[in-house]
C-alpha cells in the first residue's frame, strides 16, 4: 500500500496532467479559430498544470510546499479564464465581422442584410 501511494498514485497525476497539457498544446495547433485555440490553451492546461502540481505536492509531503502549490493552482484558476476573457474581447472588439467568421473583408454574404439578424 505505501508504495502505491508513493509511486504509482503520483505517476498516475502526473500521466493525466500530461494528457491535459499534450490535448491543450493539440488544440491550439490543430483548431482555426482564435476562440477555439484560447479556450483549448487556458482550459486543458489548467487541469494539467493542476494534476502536475498534485502529484508534485503528494510526492514532497511537507506543508510548505502543499502552501505553495495550492496558491499556485488558485492564482492560474482565478487568472487564466480571465486572460482568456480579456483576450476575447479585445480581438472581438478589433476585428469585423467578416474576420470573425473567416472571409475575407468584402466578400458576398448569401443573406441580405436585413436577414441576417444582427443589421
Amino acid at each position: 500500500m505505501n508504495e502505491f501511494l508513493d509511486t504509482i498514485l503520483p505517476s498516475a497525476f502526473l500521466l493525466i496532467g500530461a494528457f491535459f497539457l499534450f490535448v491543450a498544446a493539440a488544440g491550439v495547433l490543430r483548431f482555426d479559430d482564435f476562440y477555439a485555440r484560447i479556450h483549448a490553451a487556458t482550459k486543458a492546461s489548467t487541469f494539467g498544470f493542476g494534476f502536475t502540481a498534485l502529484a508534485v505536492a503528494w510526492v514532497y509531503a511537507e506543508a510548505v510546499v502543499w502552501g505553495k502549490l495550492v496558491i499556485a493552482v488558485f492564482f492560474l484558476f482565478i487568472t487564466l479564464p480571465v486572460a482568456a476573457h480579456l483576450l476575447s474581447r479585445a480581438v472581438l472588439k478589433r476585428t469585423t465581422l467578416d474576420e470573425q467568421m473567416g472571409r475575407k473583408p468584402g466578400a458576398p454574404i448569401d443573406a441580405a442584410p436585413g436577414e441576417r439578424g444582427g443589421d
